[in-house]
């Protein structure tokens, strides 16, 4: 087959790699698009340590099932999927609780660390277990349907935080993430959404896909949210898609007493925290890793239009230029979103 291989840090080949192998329990996937995760861009670089070369990325995909194997009965040849990022055991204590994300045994597609190495979906074809499928309606297309794993991201970190009906909620940072968070809170029932961001075409982006407001990223952010949701304590909700000091004390600094700050970004491992605002004011925090399970969830919203993907795409490529994407997004200075990989 032919793929997009991560040669050394910073450097690609697009050549022949040997064809995927499929165990009893594996279905066998004719790629049709995968998306460029940021993921991917700190993993070409070497940042993130967790992209170790030689290594085919990609775990944003959809496909057809080519061959399955001896075992798998839930499926057949033909069928439109798309899969979770992570491969995870199904039988430790977290996978029976549904904390799937939490399994021990976790694996994530297109990764290669330490302690594995499992080559994702930069390729005409990628392996995955049976168990970690999902149908594909035929009303989406495979690049929408590539969508699966980033909105599931987004519904688990709205799935969180204990928001209810009618909930003000605050999203600082509308990266692609935060702009499905957006639209993850509006599908929830959330009342006044407010989006932040320093970039203004991310906001008014924002806005269509349905912010109340948007508010560019400084100081004055607190005072504002407050005017906005006509509450002089601050918002219910603050959901945070950065993860770097200053953003986590805006969402901190913009909720009410007794609010709650859902963390999903992780830019740095470690970030300064404003202990006695939280414990003075009683703020719930929760963290928010992967997803667990809202991948079904996340096929129907994007088949149902109530989280909408076709504004995130930027570009979609062949498989062969994927190099030159991958280092135009890292460049980061055309305001790029999704980038999807074809085959």
């Amino acid at each position: 087959m032919k793929a997009l291989t991560l040669t050394a840090y910073n450097e690609f080949t697009f050549g022949d790699a040997p064809d995927p192998e499929i165990a009893e329990n594996e279905v066998l996937i004719a790629v049709k698009a995968c998306g460029v995760c940021g993921s991917d861009i700190h993993g070409m670089d070497g940042s993130s340590g967790r992209r170790q070369p030689p290594i085919i990325m990609g775990h944003e995909a959809s496909g057809e099932i080519s061959s399955i194997g001896s075992s798998v009965t839930k499926w057949k040849v033909g069928d439109r999927v798309t899969f979770d990022s992570t491969v995870y055991c199904g039988k430790c204590e977290s996978c029976k609780s549904g904390q799937i994300n939490l399994c021990a045994e976790r694996n994530v597609l297109g990764v290669s660390c330490d302690d594995y190495r499992r080559h994702g979906a930069f390729a005409e074809y990628v392996k995955v277990p049976e168990h970690i499928l999902c149908a594909v309606p035929d009303n989406v297309s495979f690049e929408h349907a590539a969508f699966a794993e980033p909105v599931s991201i987004a519904l688990h970190g709205v799935n969180r935080v204990p928001i209810k009906p009618g909930d003000s909620a605050v999203v600082i940072g509308a990266g692609l993430i935060g702009l499905l968070v957006v639209q993850a809170l509006k599908a929830k029932g959330a009342g006044i959404v407010i989006a932040v961001d320093l970039d203004e075409k991310r906001l008014e982006l924002a806005k269509e896909l349905g912010a109340d407001a948007a508010l560019i990223s400084g100081d004055d952010v607190p005072e504002k949210v407050r005017e906005i949701v006509g509450n002089e304590d601050g918002a219910d909700i603050a959901l945070e898609v950065v993860g770097f000091g200053p953003t986590i004390k805006l969402a901190i600094d913009s909720v009410r007493k007794g609010g709650s700050i859902g963390c999903v970004g992780n830019l740095k491992a470690e970030v300064p925290f404003p202990l006695q605002a939280v414990v003075t004011r009683e703020l719930s925090i929760y963290g928010s890793c992967a997803s667990a399970g809202e991948y079904d969830d996340a096929v129907k919203a994007v088949s149902s239009g109530a989280i909408k993907v076709e504004p995130l795409i930027s570009a979609v490529a062949n498989l062969e230029d994927g190099g030159d994407w991958f280092h135009r997004l890292h460049r980061n200075d055309e305001g790029l979103m999704k980038v999807i990989l074809k085959p």
